[in-house]
């Protein structure tokens, strides 16, 4: 199972950026999904999760300018992010619980991380 992030980049104070996660593999279910960041000289933190029914959770300092959603077809989760400033810079990860075909249990994935700099 390979969780592949894309859509970082470089964007200015207020600008938008859509991150998106897909998941591949030998996959049977996925249970939550979820973006992290960790910004240098800091501990990696909660950004937003989405479960398989849709239900949200968002870091305070986000709500009101992401917006997490899932499409369960496509096995991808996805991060809009907009009004982005300066302290939102990081590398993000993407995060997925995946229950593969013959095992019984779900595990935690990463994926690689996607750089977001948001300049003042």
């Amino acid at each position: 199972v390979q969780l592949q992030a894309s859509g970082g980049g470089l964007v200015q104070a207020g600008g938008s950026l859509r991150l998106s996660c897909a998941a591949s593999g030998s996959i049977f279910s996925i249970n939550n999904m979820g973006w992290y960041r960790q910004a240098p000289g800091k501990q990696r933190e909660l950004v937003a999760t989405i479960t398989s029914g849709g239900t949200t959770n968002y870091a305070d300092s986000v709500k009101g300018r992401f917006t997490i959603a899932r499409d369960n077809a496509k096995n991808t989760v996805y991060l809009q992010m907009n009004s982005l400033k300066p302290e939102d810079t990081a590398t993000y990860y993407c995060a997925a619980s995946i229950r593969r075909y013959s095992t019984l249990y779900a595990r935690h994935y990463w994926g690689q991380g996607t750089q977001v700099t948001v300049s003042s």
